[in-house]
């Protein structure tokens, strides 16, 4: 089953974000390998594809896995919760419509 995972940053999280950012892209890459993936990307803070200082408020991962338990037990792991980007994370079931 698919899941969302929603990240939510915390404030002026963009140094730590950046320096954390390649062993979160390596989890997320192993998902893509898996062919488990969807899609996966920050929330900008501001109304731009590059919101600079600004930085990001959390980010969106939708993948599959085997159970919610799963699904929360990888998003646990993830390197920005453990280094204090992410203030917290939602792992919610996800039904795919579209595109279909």
């Amino acid at each position: 089953m698919l899941y969302a995972i929603v990240g939510t940053d915390t404030p002026n999280s963009l140094d730590a974000r950046l320096r954390v950012r390649p062993a979160h892209l390596a989890r997320l890459q192993t998902l893509q390998e898996a062919g488990r993936l969807v899609l996966a990307g920050p929330f900008p803070a501001i109304d731009s594809n590059d919101p600079g200082p600004a930085g990001f408020s959390g980010s969106l991962i939708v993948a599959e896995f085997a159970s919610q338990e799963d699904a929360q037990a990888w998003a646990d792991q993830d390197p920005y919760l453990a280094e204090g980007v992410y203030a917290c994370v939602s792992v919610k079931p996800f039904k795919k419509v579209f595109p279909a």
